[in-house]
């Protein structure tokens, strides 16, 4: 299947299984939620995860919150 021939994904939050390098949906959706900020993160822009806590994060930074590292 090519781009486009791909169906709209459903709106609303999916589940995902977060996993090394990669990721699983377990329930079809157009985003997921930032466990820091809370912020939906459209699936496509999925980029940083945690597989041990199984949390997506919108940006390095708020992982680095997530671990309590302190930035500059």
């Amino acid at each position: 299947m090519n781009r486009f021939e791909r169906r709209p994904l459903p709106a609303g939050e999916a589940q995902i299984e977060f996993l090394d390098g990669d990721f699983r949906v377990l329930r079809p959706g157009s985003f997921v939620r930032c466990a820091v900020t809370g912020e939906p993160i459209a699936i496509e822009d999925l980029r940083y995860w945690d597989v041990d806590r199984q949390e997506a994060y919108s940006t390095p930074q708020a992982k680095l919150k997530r671990l309590g590292v302190n930035q500059p």
